[in-house]
C-alpha cells in the first residue's frame, strides 16, 4: 500500500496488507494520494480532557479544536474515493458543528446512534449520557457507495403467531426473521474483562467496527483509520480481508498496533506484551494482568 503515498518517510510497519504509521494524522494524510481509500473510520480525540498519555486531547478552546477537525475532515475527503464512505465519531457537544460543516461541503448519508448500557457513577444533576453519535458520510449526494445489506442482517422478532400447520398440504414459507439494522445500534462498551480490551481510553467495540466494515467495504478494499488508538479498526479490517492503513501519533499506542495487527513480538529491543490496567479507580487485587 506504499503506492498510495507520495512520500513515506515516517516510521511505519508494513505486513500482510496492513500499513501502520506512527505520526500526526494531518502530516500523513498530506502525503497520501487523492481518491485512494475505500472506507475511513475516524474516532479523533474529543477535546474533553481524556488521558491519552500526552496532550493530544487538549485544545486552547472549542474554536481551535473545531478548526483542527475541519482540517482533518477535508484531508480525509480528499483521499477518499468518489465511491467511498467516511464514518466519524465525536462527543455530542462537538458533533452538531461537524454535522453542519459536512452538510455544507459534502454529504451525510446517515445519522447513527451508538447506545450502550449504564455503568459506573452517573450525574446527580442531569440525565446521564448513554450514547455516542456517528456520522455516515460520502463526497456528494450524487456519489454511489458500497452498502452490503446482506452482510449485516440482524434478527428481527416479529411477534407473529402461527396456527397449527397441516403438513398434508404445502407447508407455508417461514417467517423472515432478519432485517437491516436501523440507525440506533446497541453494542456494549469494551470492558476490562473482555479479550479485546486494551489500556488506552475510548476504545470502540469490535462488533461496532465489524458492522461498519462489512456494510461499507469489500474484501481487498483499503480501510483507513487516522486516529487508530488501540488499532481495533485495523485488527477487524484485517480479519475481514481488507487492506489497512492505521495512523497513530502516540508511540506507546503504536506498539499496540504492532503487536495486535502485525504480530510483532519485539520492537526496538522491547518485548511487546499485552498488559491490562483498569481505567477506573475501582480496582481489585486482580486488576493488573499480563497476557
Amino acid at each position: 500500500m506504499i503506492h498510495l503515498f507520495n512520500d513515506l518517510t515516517f516510521q511505519n510497519s508494513a505486513a500482510n496488507d496492513s500499513l501502520l504509521i506512527c505520526e500526526d494524522a494531518l502530516i500523513v494524510l498530506s502525503k497520501m494520494k487523492d481518491n485512494s481509500v475505500d472506507l475511513i473510520f475516524a474516532d479523533p480525540p474529543y477535546n474533553i480532557g481524556k488521558d491519552f498519555g500526552n496532550d493530544s486531547d487538549k485544545w486552547l478552546n472549542q474554536d481551535a479544536y473545531l478548526k483542527w477537525c475541519y482540517c482533518w475532515i477535508d484531508a480525509c475527503f480528499r483521499v477518499l474515493k468518489d465511491t467511498g464512505t467516511f464514518y466519524l465519531m465525536n462527543a455530542t457537544q462537538n458533533m452538531s458543528y461537524l454535522d453542519v460543516y459536512i452538510q455544507a461541503h459534502y454529504h451525510i448519508i446517515n445519522h447513527i446512534v451508538w447506545t450502550y448500557d449504564s455503568s459506573g457513577m452517573q450525574s446527580k444533576t442531569k440525565f446521564g449520557s448513554l450514547y455516542e453519535p456517528i456520522l455516515m458520510t460520502n463526497k456528494s449526494a450524487k456519489s454511489s457507495y458500497t452498502f452490503n445489506d446482506s452482510a449485516i442482517l440482524v434478527e428481527a422478532p416479529t411477534g407473529a403467531q402461527r396456527n397449527l400447520i397441516d403438513y398434508r398440504k404445502t407447508p407455508p414459507a417461514p417467517y423472515n426473521h432478519q432485517k437491516i439494522p436501523g440507525n440506533v445500534w446497541q453494542f456494549p462498551r469494551v470492558r476490562y474483562r473482555m479479550n479485546e480490551y486494551e489500556n488506552p481510553p475510548s476504545q470502540k467495540p469490535e462488533a461496532l467496527l465489524e458492522r461498519i466494515i462489512l456494510a461499507s467495504s469489500n474484501e481487498g478494499d483499503v480501510v483507513l483509520d487516522p486516529f487508530s488508538g488501540t488499532f481495533s479498526t485495523a485488527a477487524v479490517a484485517k480479519r475481514l480481508g481488507r487492506k489497512v492503513i492505521g495512523i497513530e501519533v502516540n508511540p506507546e499506542f503504536y506498539k499496540i498496533g504492532l503487536r495486535r495487527v502485525n504480530d510483532i513480538e519485539v520492537f526496538n529491543g522491547e518485548t511487546l506484551i499485552k498488559e491490562k490496567v483498569r481505567k477506573t479507580k475501582n480496582k481489585s487485587k486482580n486488576d493488573h494482568l499480563t497476557q
